[in-house]
């Protein structure tokens, strides 16, 4: 009942700029707060990686292979995270999947919700 839905994937050259989009939405009636949001990406053949994550205060954290390259950022009221890519590189294709940890009452606590992936894909 709740999902988080990325766009903004695409192919492009080295170099290149792209934006990432993530929006956490609900079935009718389900209310739902975010906790922090992050984006992940798996290459083939590859573990999944955290790249980027923002906390509920904005405190941000990045792989280092991306700082000074990569901007997460968020819009709490429209329960949405961005990731700004810019100087691209073929090592960051990858499938990139938002994250985020949101409280659903009733259930108790936090958890974890994933979306279905957006795919990069840089050439050189």
């Amino acid at each position: 009942q709740v999902r988080l839905v990325e766009s903004g994937g695409g192919f492009l050259q080295a170099g290149g700029s792209l934006r990432l989009s993530c929006a956490a939405s609900a079935a009718s009636g389900i209310e739902f707060s975010i906790s922090a949001m992050a984006w992940y990406r798996q290459a083939p053949g590859k573990q999944r990686e955290l790249v980027a994550s923002i906390s509920r205060g904005d405190t941000t954290t990045y792989a280092d292979s991306v700082k000074g390259r990569f901007t997460i950022s968020r819009d709490s009221a429209k329960n949405t995270v961005l990731l700004q890519m810019n100087q691209l590189k073929p090592e960051d294709a990858a499938v990139y999947y938002c994250h985020s940890k949101m409280r659903v009452p009733p259930i108790p606590g936090t958890r974890d919700y994933w979306g279905k992936g957006t795919l990069v894909t840089v050439s050189s």
